[in-house]
């Protein structure tokens, strides 16, 4: 692997230890990955919400159903939100413990909303968990970050996926979602940095 590769890997590939939390984010998406390690974070006592996002993708029109996952989850769901609700549960989070945030088209609504929630039950987030698959991670923080600038955010990608760290370049696959992600990274936050900074 040449030098600017590994700086490409660990500029999108996070991952922080789990630390005690005042709640697990998972951004909006099809994987039951995330959601099940939300559930063993939450089992492990990290965090005492669980806050889901996502309605379903921009320009779909409903939920496309499950992406990935080694267990398959029945039942139809009219969002992600109700799908990662519905994995939560399954992996033993209470009800009580879920937030709700199912409005959400794309990651930085994920944020925004996600913020709007926590506001919204005057819930101060120091520190949160951010569990996403591996290859989201870089983007998702740099939205949940820019909502939440007062708070620690530790990313926690899931186990499993398809495409990691390890073996991007090692397929067509893995390469076109890195080097998307390397360029949404860039495209997506014009506006939202001249806002920050200007």
């Amino acid at each position: 692997m040449l030098p600017w590769m590994q700086d490409v890997a660990d500029f999108i590939f996070l991952a922080d230890a789990p630390a005690p939390a005042d709640v697990i984010f998972i951004p909006g998406n099809g994987h039951a990955l995330p959601a099940e390690l939300a559930a063993r974070l939450y089992a492990d006592g990290l965090a005492p919400y669980v806050l889901p996002s996502g309605r379903y993708a921009i320009g779909a029109s409903g939920f496309v159903g499950q992406r990935s996952g080694a267990r398959q989850y029945a039942g139809a769901f009219d969002t992600e939100w109700a799908f990662m609700r519905h994995v939560l549960m399954e992996n033993g989070v209470p009800e009580r413990a879920i937030l709700r945030e199912d409005e959400a088209t794309y990651t930085y609504q994920n944020a925004i909303f996600s913020r709007r929630r926590t506001d919204a039950m005057k819930l101060r987030v120091s520190r949160a968990l951010l569990c996403c698959m591996p290859v989201h991670a870089r983007r998702a923080k740099m939205y949940y970050q820019t909502l939440f600038p007062e708070a620690e955010l530790r990313v926690c990608p899931c186990e499993g996926a398809a495409v990691t760290a390890e073996n991007w370049l090692r397929s067509e696959a893995g390469i076109d979602a890195v080097l998307g992600e390397l360029a949404r990274c860039g495209e997506q936050f014009h506006d939202i940095l001249k806002g920050l900074v200007l």
